[in-house]
């Protein structure tokens, strides 16, 4: 590691899956634990878990043409980190909502069960993210109307469980959302895939924030 970062002359390239060092190439999240000045990883702890992996699905998914124009996303993502679950929820619906109108017959269906259950984590919410979530994903609901009517049929029939996600529940919408994307039948996967990345960075960004701030406010109340 120190001996590439004193020869900028092998700056690894982007390029789908794992690599040992920068020498054999980086994908998004490697690339952004270098920058953070941790030990190369493409799990690095500066960067939230479900964003970082939307991040390495959207790095695999897409090709090289598409791939390259992640790399001005990179240096965003070093320090966007939150341990409220309420983000993973987030992230997964915003997935699913990019999904759904494109996707395959059967991923739509499994996205649409996704956004009814994320609208129910979001439905006591009022701050200004989860009221744009909310509506991001009732347009995508509207979008497939057939898999929204089978996703609620689906929900009655296997019964409502208590309101809440996990976070593999959360990262296993987040893969199929970009599953679906790549082998939807459109022009421009590379481009849906490349916005759906950034509009998760901005999304994390602002929550990151507003939390920071949040705590901000309670720390100068308590003293």
């Amino acid at each position: 590691m120190r001996d590439w970062m004193a020869h900028p002359d092998v700056m690894p390239i982007l390029s789908p899956g794992r690599h040992r060092s920068p020498r054999h190439g980086a994908c998004f999240m490697e690339f952004a634990s270098y920058l953070a000045g941790e030990r190369w990883s493409d799990h690095p702890a500066c960067t939230h878990g479900t964003l970082a992996h939307l991040a390495r699905m959207v790095n695999d998914r897409t090709g090289e043409a598409g791939r390259a124009r992640l790399t001005p996303l990179i240096p965003t993502v070093v320090g966007l980190t939150s341990d409220d679950p309420l983000l993973d929820v987030l992230l997964a619906m915003r997935a699913a909502s990019a999904a759904l109108p494109i996707a395959a017959e059967e991923r739509q269906r499994s996205q649409a069960v996704g956004v009814r259950a994320a609208l129910r984590v979001l439905a006591e919410r009022n701050d200004e993210l989860a009221a744009e979530s909310r509506e991001l994903a009732e347009a995508a609901l509207r979008a497939a109307p057939a898999a929204d009517a089978w996703a609620i049929q689906f929900i009655e029939q296997v019964g409502r469980s208590r309101a809440g996600m996990t976070v593999r529940q959360c990262r296993d919408i987040v893969t199929g959302a970009v599953d679906g994307i790549a082998q939807a039948c459109v022009e421009d996967p590379d481009d849906r895939l490349v916005a759906l990345l950034t509009a998760a960075v901005s999304d994390t960004e602002r929550f990151v924030v507003a939390g920071r701030r949040r705590t901000g406010e309670r720390v100068l109340s308590s003293r």
